[in-house]
């Protein structure tokens, strides 16, 4: 079995979920179910399947029933990162929680449903990190294996894996799935307070260092209540 690059993983759940409502009006988001389960369950499973013992949770909106739901569990253990007094979105939520992140650390969200091709996400990211010249390493999916999914796509990626933005007007072949392994040097003199990853992205892309992994799996766009009957008759299926 393949090598694990990091045994720790934040799990980013501190959003407001305003795509969900009105199912995010009295639950946050990680715990509105899917085929009976809460989407935030399918993240840390899949966290536990692949052995990877330690997950980062950060928490805002409805942040106790949040932290209710994931305080006991031991498979993954579960770390909270508490922004109840300020969102601060994905960049800064990576930030806060810094401390409690080895280098290099699993990044996901909340809300992601995927079903693994032949080789779990995990260590897939894990067998093509390269420290030396990756900053992050996205995990990214063609149209074709998103469901779900109805918009334009997000990043373009060479023959070396080396990720592009989206031109303006353009379809880009491949979407983010919100999983990604992230270094320390990313994070390097990161603004303060509040701020997307977008940020930090868009300097690694100048550099060179933004590099994305095709994901050989399926993977659901879960945004909106629309979205959960086709996910859980997929998941049927799948």
């Amino acid at each position: 079995m393949s090598t694990l690059a990091s045994d720790t993983a934040m799990v980013m759940a501190a959003g407001l979920g305003k795509r969900m409502r009105p199912l995010t009006a009295s639950q946050p988001k990680p715990l509105v179910r899917v085929a009976g389960k809460p989407l935030i369950d399918y993240a840390l499973d899949r966290l536990a399947d692949s052995g990877v013992s330690r997950a980062v949770v950060n928490v805002h909106y409805l942040a106790d029933a949040l932290e209710a739901h994931v305080v006991d569990r031991t498979a993954p253990q579960v770390l909270i990162s508490d922004e109840r007094k300020e969102l601060l979105e994905t960049g800064g939520g990576m930030i806060k929680a810094q401390g409690h992140l080895p280098d290099p650390f699993f990044c996901l969200n909340a809300d992601n449903i995927w079903l693994d091709g032949p080789r779990d996400a995990f260590r897939d990211l894990s067998a093509r990190w390269n420290p030396d010249e990756m900053d992050a390493l996205l995990l990214v999916v063609s149209h074709a294996r998103a469901a779900n999914f109805a918009g334009e796509g997000d990043f373009y990626m060479d023959g070396a894996g080396k990720l592009s933005r989206r031109k303006p007007g353009r379809i880009a072949p491949f979407i983010y799935t919100g999983i990604q392994l992230v270094s320390h040097r990313l994070l390097r003199e990161a603004p303060e307070g509040r701020f997307s990853t977008n940020i930090l992205w868009n300097r690694a892309i100048e550099e060179g260092r933004l590099f994305g992994l095709a994901f050989t799996g399926l993977w659901f766009e879960v945004g909106t209540p629309q979205a959960i009957a086709p996910t859980e008759n997929m998941l049927k299926r799948g």
